[in-house]
């Protein structure tokens, strides 16, 4: 397979040695990302009192993030990886450092939506980036593991930023801890020039650019052309369409049908976020023992069944252990399709491929969101979490008959 060393050769130390950098410098972005959705908002509201600018603030980043994400695969394939990384970093700590030095003078508002924008689209290149180097760090058998380790690090980073740039934030202020980020990603940047992307069987040669339509499209026409990621690809928008709303039904439930305060909706998403760990470290364990097509299968139908039971589940305790279960589960079936496009893409289109695949991914998940809150609303939580439930259920059905419930395809032929 291209790009990757053989099966059950040994890495030499200092292969771990890189692995090991480059996921502290992923958990310190993810950490630094995850720091800036709490601080610029709040920057926002210290300086309006406006929860719609907020909103408005948190809408431009989103749609900035979503248009770097269709040129992001062309860029990450056409230039030097390890130097795009840096430069991510580099010009995130930049961009967020100017934040504080402007705001220690006074508000300005109108920073924030130029800054923000800008960051989230570096931010979707990085993310493209980073999933295309990972394979060029680890054995080829050990890509699910190292997978895992990085997400399983990024959920909890997730919580951390948010934690921790609340205590900054109530301490010195929120524009100090959008300092606080500006560093995480100086930090980051440092620990990426010590990384060797290294691997021992050359790529193919890329084919000659031709014209930025049709590299728009290359990374879209493999995936039609790969049987098993053709099927994901549909099978995954499905389901994304499906589970984007259960933040927004989870808090709906507990405030509206439990009768709960914020405390239970943190510790709920807090116990959520552990089920996310385990299932990332989990994963390659599972692979190995079961194969892709069953691991994915499993745990897509897991997702539907905790689904269908949140809303039934009348007090805290079981809506969290439910909600664990469900993002466990997107945690190993997310992991498995991304370590399954890393092992059958050819080096040069990986970039491409992973942006195409994000695209489609989540091309229809707004409108799934809005659809089940807005049904949650009218019809309750309970039957609308049961029916999503089913559907997700059925979506692993749907698997069974296609080329996903192959347990090794990752052997296959390449897709022509």
């Amino acid at each position: 397979m291209r790009g990757e060393q053989p099966v059950g050769k040994t890495r030499p130390r200092r292969a771990d040695r890189d692995f090991g950098i480059f996921w502290a410098a992923q958990t310190l972005s993810v950490l630094g990302d995850s720091f800036a959705l709490i601080a610029l908002p709040l920057l926002v509201l210290e300086a309006t009192g406006s929860v719609a600018r907020m909103g408005l603030l948190t809408a431009v980043g989103g749609a900035a993030s979503v248009l770097a994400g269709v040129f992001a695969g062309v860029v990450v394939d056409r230039v030097d990886r390890r130097k795009l990384l840096i430069a991510c970093d580099v010009v995130r700590m930049l961009l967020y450092a100017v934040v504080p030095l402007v705001w220690f003078a006074g508000p300005r508002v109108w920073l924030l939506y130029a800054v923000l924008p800008l960051c989230e689209a570096v931010g979707m290149v990085f993310s493209v980036a980073y999933v295309t180097v990972v394979r060029g760090l680890v054995d080829a058998d050990a890509i699910t593991a190292a997978n895992g380790r990085l997400n399983a690090t990024a959920a909890a980073a997730g919580v951390a930023g948010p934690l921790g740039a609340g205590i900054v934030a109530a301490w010195a202020g929120p524009a100090a801890a959008v300092a606080v980020n500006a560093a995480s990603f100086g930090v980051s940047a440092l620990c990426l020039a010590f990384v060797r992307f290294g691997r021992t069987v050359p790529p193919a040669p890329a084919p000659a650019p031709q014209g930025l339509w049709r590299d728009l499209l290359a990374g879209a026409s493999f995936l039609r052309r790969h049987p098993v990621l053709r099927a994901l690809t549909v099978l995954l928008a499905l389901f994304s369409f499906l589970e984007l709303g259960l933040n927004d039904l989870l808090i709906y439930h507990l405030k509206h049908d439990l009768g709960q305060g914020d405390g239970a909706v943190g510790t709920v998403l807090a116990v959520g976020a552990l089920g996310s760990i385990t299932g990332a470290l989990l994963v390659a364990r599972i692979r190995r023992r079961l194969g892709f097509g069953p691991t994915w299968i499993g745990a897509v139908a897991v997702c539907g069944c905790a689904l269908a039971g949140i809303g039934w589940a009348r007090d805290v305790p079981a809506v969290a252990v439910l909600t664990a279960a469900f993002l466990g589960g997107v945690g190993v079936a997310g992991t498995c399709s991304m370590s399954l496009r890393q092992q059958v893409t050819p080096e040069y289109l990986l970039g491409r491929v992973t942006s195409a695949f994000w695209t489609i991914h989540y091309s229809a998940a707004p409108i799934g969101a809005a659809v089940v809150t807005w049904a949650a609303q009218h019809h309750g939580t309970a039957a609308v979490g049961a029916v999503a439930g089913a559907c997700c259920v059925g979506v692993a059905a749907l698997a069974l008959p296609t080329p996903v419930r192959s347990r090794r395809p990752e052997t296959a032929t390449e897709a022509a």
